[in-house]
Order: structure tokens, then C-alpha cells, then sequence
């Protein structure tokens, strides 16, 4: 009996590894093997003499230019503002959802939630034709007497008002979902001894929701830098970000090297908020958090 328990173990352990197996070799063979192909041709090319060898002049190119630098700076800028409001507005969001009940609370989640069952390039027609010049916005602010207003259309603030709108979803619910760890009996047992609001959110909230707060951050942080449509659409075009960068080096420039060489640095940087995501999600359930 023993035997056969043993042996049926084995083929279901077989048989979800043949599961798992297929997607992959899946992930291998589309995603993995092209992009590492695409990485090393960056430095490992044929040289003038016909001889494959080590060659950064591509390297070289993008750190010495200052428009290829001008835009690392201006990607680097808009995720780490955006990635900050992002926190900032989303924060108070999830807590008053967390400890508030009612139909109000219930509006405002649908609300927050709505984004994310809008298409990327709607949200970015409907924020052209709101925050526009001549838009829906400033005809609102000129009914009431203000006639100063400055659209942040194909300004540095356009991509992060967008990408704002685009992240405050999954935001939301991975803040919701950290904060319904915290137990009500740790908060009321805090205001028994006289612990205030501020000091509630600092020693008991926060520290609860650590975890939760550096998975938003690294995959907004993945999702913001590489971002194409909406620095596209709503920024400006000097300097621009890596997404646009990357798109016209290779489709109007035509210069597959350098966009590739753009690519490698940009999946450089976003590997670290990889690295600390992926080490977040090991360290879990070590932590017992």
C-alpha cells in the first residue's frame, strides 16, 4: 500500500512538473533567449576587421550624448514623482476604505477602481480633451473668473498625471490588501493608551504594511519606466522619455543597435526594482508577515 501511495506521488509530482515545464519553455523561448540575444549583441559584435569581438561604442555613444542623458534624467524624474504622488494620494485612499464602512466608502473604491477597466490610450484622448488647451478644464476655470490656467499637456507633468490615473488601481488594492492584515484590536489598543492618529499611522500601520508598500513601488516603478504610450501621447517631445526614445530610435532613426543598446540600459535599471521585488516575495513568508 505504501508502495503504491509512493508511486502516485511520484507521477503527480511528474506530471505537474510537465505542467509547469510548458510554460516555461514558453517563457525561454519567446521572452528570455530573444532578449538575451538582443543584450549581448549590443557589446558582441563584428568589428571592422570581419572579427566578432567586444565593442561598447554604442555604450559609449549613449553616456556621452547629452539628449540620450537628457532623457535617462527625464524617465528617472517622472517615475520617482509619479511613483511618490502615486503613494501619497493612494495612501489616505486605502485607509479610509480600510476603516471606514458605508456606501460613500463604497463610491469611492468604484471610483478608484474605474481605471482600470479603461484602455491605456482612452484614458489618454480623455485626459487631451480635459486637461488640454481649450479643454473641458479650463472652460470650467473661466466660467468661475480664472483666466490664468496652464495646461500640463506636452509638459513634463502630462506622463505623470497620466501614469497617476493608469497605477492608482493596482495601487489601491495591494494598500487594501496589506492593510487588512492589521487587526482592529492593535488599533483600538493604541488609542486605549492614548496614542493618536499620526503616531497609530507611524509605529503600528506603516511598519504592518512595509511589505506591501515596496511591491507598489517596484512594479509601478517596472511599469513606469518603460512606459511608451502615454509619454508618447501627453509629454513633451525634448527631452523624452526612455519609451518614446526607444520607439522612434528604431522606427524613424532606423538604428537598431542604439534603440537596442537604450533597451539594455533601461532592463538594467528596472532589474533592481525586479531584484527587490522578487526578494520581497522570498523574504514573506520567512518574516511572517
Amino acid at each position: 500500500m505504501v508502495m503504491r501511495t509512493h508511486g502516485l506521488s511520484e507521477g503527480s509530482r511528474w506530471t505537474g512538473l510537465a505542467f509547469v515545464a510548458i510554460p516555461v519553455l514558453s517563457i525561454v523561448i519567446f521572452l528570455f533567449y530573444p532578449a538575451a540575444l538582443t543584450i549581448i549583441g549590443t557589446f558582441w559584435r563584428e568589428g571592422p576587421d570581419g572579427v566578432h569581438g567586444l565593442n561598447f561604442d554604442s555604450y559609449v555613444f549613449f553616456f556621452t550624448d547629452a539628449y540620450s542623458l537628457a532623457n535617462l534624467g527625464r524617465t528617472l524624474w517622472t517615475t520617482f514623482v509619479s511613483l511618490a504622488l502615486l503613494i501619497v494620494i493612494n495612501l489616505p485612499i486605502a485607509l479610509y476604505m480600510r476603516f471606514t464602512r458605508g456606501p460613500l466608502a463604497s463610491l469611492i473604491q468604484g471610483l478608484a477602481l474605474f481605471p482600470m477597466f479603461v484602455p491605456g490610450i482612452i484614458i489618454c484622448y480623455a485626459l487631451i480633451r480635459y486637461l488640454g488647451p481649450n479643454g473641458w478644464l479650463q472652460s470650467l476655470l473661466s466660467l468661475i473668473g480664472f483666466h490664468h490656467y496652464a495646461s500640463p499637456y506636452l509638459t513634463p507633468w502630462g506622463p505623470v498625471i497620466g501614469l497617476l490615473w493608469d497605477g492608482m488601481p493596482l495601487t489601491l488594492l495591494i494598500l487594501i490588501s496589506g492593510l487588512s492584515g492589521i487587526s482592529d484590536a492593535s488599533i483600538e489598543a493604541a488609542r486605549d493608551v492614548g496614542a493618536g492618529r499620526l503616531r497609530i499611522l507611524v509605529r503600528i500601520i506603516i511598519p504592518q504594511i512595509m511589505h506591501s508598500l515596496l511591491i507598489v513601488s517596484a512594479l509601478n516603478f517596472l511599469g513606469f519606466f518603460g512606459q511608451a504610450l502615454m509619454p508618447f501621447m501627453l509629454g513633451p517631445t525634448s527631452p523624452e522619455m526612455m519609451g518614446p526614445f526607444m520607439l522612434r530610435t528604431f522606427a524613424s532613426v532606423r538604428d537598431p543597435l542604439q534603440a537596442s543598446t537604450q533597451a539594455t540600459i533601461t532592463f538594467l535599471i528596472c532589474s533592481l526594482a525586479g531584484i527587490a521585488y522578487v526578494r520581497s516575495i522570498a523574504r514573506k513568508p520567512q518574516d511572517g508577515e
